[in-house]
C-alpha cells in the first residue's frame, strides 16, 4: 500500500536527539510581541498551494501571527529535517508520517501535545474513533492527524463489467476474493490477472493478523507474529498464484498492475483513490479489504507535529487545532492530506463536491467508518525496514526461491532482529 520516503542516517539521528532542546523560530512562551513559525512539508505545489492559504486565513484572523512556510518533494524529506535539527533550527511545525511517529518522538524532536489534548486547546473529540490515539507514544500525544484514510480493495468496475464477472464486495473472505479473482482470470481469457500479488504488503499481513485478534507488533515494540503464522500467510498467496487468482512473480504489483491493466484489482487505501482513477480511462470502484472488517482501521495519512525546541508552544497547538478543526481552514485544505480528521469538516468538504473520484471516496469512508476496528497504536522505527523485508521474502516465494515456510523463518528472524536494534 501507500509507500514513505527512505530512513534518514541513523548517526544523524543520534547527534539530532543530543540537540533537541535548542530553539527554533517564534517568540517565547508568554511574550506579547509578534510570532513568525516556521512550517514545513513534503508534497506537490497543489499540497503547497492548499496549506498557505489555510496558513494565510490563520494569520488574517490572528495579525501577530505569521509564517514562514518551506516545502519539497517527498525524496530526502526526513534527511533535511533531520540537518535542521542538528543545527537548531528546527521548523516548529512539520507534517510527519506515522512510520516516523515512534522514532522522532523518542529522540525527543517531537513537543509534547498531551496538555493542550486534555485541555482542549486542540480539539479531537470529533476524530473517528481510534484516530487520536494513532498520535501517542507511549501515552503521550505527540502529533495530531492531518488527514485519514482507510484500507481498501480497489477495482476496475468497466474490466469486470465487461467480463461479465460479478462485482467484489466488501466482508469477502481471503477465499471468495481469491475465487473471485480466478473469474476474472478465466473470463479474460487469462489476459488479466484477478487481483495483484499482495503477499509482500504489510499493511495487508498486518490486517489480516488483525482480524484473528493478532496485532502486527506487541506492546514493547517486539514482533506479534510468530513463522508459523507468516508461512499461513505466503501457502495462502502462493496457492492463489497457482490458482490462477493473481499476478505471476514480475508482473507489476499494487497501482502499477491496477492502473496498466495487468490485474483487475489492488489493495490500496481510499486516500489513493482520486490519484488512481485520474491514471486510467476505466472506471474504477473500491470496497473493504478482505476479512473482518474490525481488522481494519482509519488511519492517519499525515500528522502535524511540532518541534520540542519551539519558543511558541501554545501559538503552535492553536495552529494545529484550527488546521484539523475550523471549517475554513477545512475548505482551503480539502483532501489533500487525506479526509479531514474532524468528521463534520469531513462532512462539509464532501457537500461541496461534484459526482466524481473523491466523492466515491468520501462514500466509501461513510460506509466503512463504523464497520471497522480502533487504530493500533502507531508502529515502531522498524516499521518500514519490516516493509522491506516481508516484500523481499515474499519475492522469495513467488519465485520458488524458498518454499513458504523457509521463507517465513527467514523473514521471521530478520524482523526480530530489525525490531529489537
Amino acid at each position: 500500500m501507500r509507500g514513505f520516503p527512505r530512513r534518514p542516517v541513523v548517526a544523524l539521528l543520534a547527534v539530532v536527539t543530543l540537540l533537541a532542546g535548542g530553539c527554533s523560530a517564534g517568540r517565547s512562551e508568554g511574550s506579547t510581541g509578534p510570532v513568525t513559525l516556521s512550517v514545513f512539508w513534503y508534497g506537490d505545489q497543489a499540497r503547497a498551494e492548499h496549506t498557505e492559504a489555510a496558513l494565510k486565513l490563520y494569520s488574517t484572523r490572528h495579525p501577530g501571527t505569521n509564517f514562514k512556510v518551506t516545502w519539497q518533494g517527498a525524496a530526502g524529506y526526513y534527511d533535511r529535517l533531520a540537518t535542521q535539527a542538528v543545527g537548531g533550527n528546527a521548523p516548529d511545525l512539520f507534517q510527519i508520517d506515522d512510520a516516523w511517529l515512534v522514532d522522532y518522538a523518542g529522540r525527543g524532536l517531537l513537543l509534547d501535545l498531551s496538555a493542550p489534548v486534555a485541555g482542549g486547546q486542540i480539539d479531537v473529540t470529533r476524530f473517528p474513533v481510534g484516530l487520536a490515539d494513532y498520535g501517542k507514544v507511549g501515552g503521550k500525544t505527540f502529533a495530531v492527524a492531518a488527514g485519514a484514510g482507510t484500507p481498501a480493495v480497489v477495482y476496475n468496475r468497466t474490466l469486470v463489467k465487461d467480463l461479465g464477472v460479478a462485482e467484489p464486495k466488501s466482508g469477502m473472505t481471503y477465499p471468495q476474493l481469491f475465487a473471485w479473482a480466478r473469474d476474472v482470470h478465466a473470463e479474460s481469457g487469462e489476459d488479466v490477472a484477478g487481483l495483484a500479488d499482495g503477499s509482500g504488503d504489510l499493511d495487508a499481513f498486518w490486517m489480516w493478523l488483525r482480524a484473528q485478534g493478532r496485532e502486527l507488533y506487541e506492546k514493547k515494540g517486539g514482533p506479534g507474529f510468530n513463522a508459523p503464522d507468516v508461512t499461513r500467510w505466503f501457502t495462502m498467496w502462493r496457492d492463489a498464484r497457482e490458482d490462477g487468482a493473481i499476478a505471476k512473480a514480475g508482473e507489476p504489483t499494487g497501482e502499477q498492475a491496477l492502473t496498466k491493466g495487468t490485474a483487475a484489482a489492488a489493495f490500496g487505501w481510499s486516500t489513493d483513490f482520486a490519484a488512481w482513477q485520474g491514471r486510467t480511462d476505466d472506471d474504477l470502484a473500491l470496497v473493504g479489504c478482505p476479512g473482518d472488517a474490525r481488522g481494519q482501521w482509519t488511519r492517519a495519512s499525515y500528522y502535524w507535529a511540532g518541534y520540542r525546541g519551539t519558543r511558541s508552544p501554545e501559538v503552535l497547538a492553536d495552529v494545529i487545532d484550527f488546521l484539523t478543526n475550523d471549517p475554513q481552514a477545512g475548505r482551503a485544505l480539502g483532501d489533500d492530506r487525506g479526509f479531514a480528521p474532524n468528521l463534520e469538516v469531513r462532512e462539509a468538504n464532501a457537500a461541496d463536491l461534484a459526482q466524481g473520484p473523491a466523492r466515491t471516496a468520501h462514500e466509501f469512508e461513510n460506509a466503512m467508518r463504523d464497520r471497522i476496528g480502533p487504530a493500533p497504536a502507531p508502529p515502531p522505527a522498524a516499521h518500514t525496514k519490516l516493509r522491506e523485508l516481508l516484500a523481499a521474502a515474499a519475492d522469495t516465494v513467488a519465485t520458488d526461491k524458498y518454499g513458504p515456510a523457509d521463507a517465513a523463518v527467514e523473514f521471521s528472524r530478520a524482523a526480530a532482529t530489525a525490531l529489537a536494534s
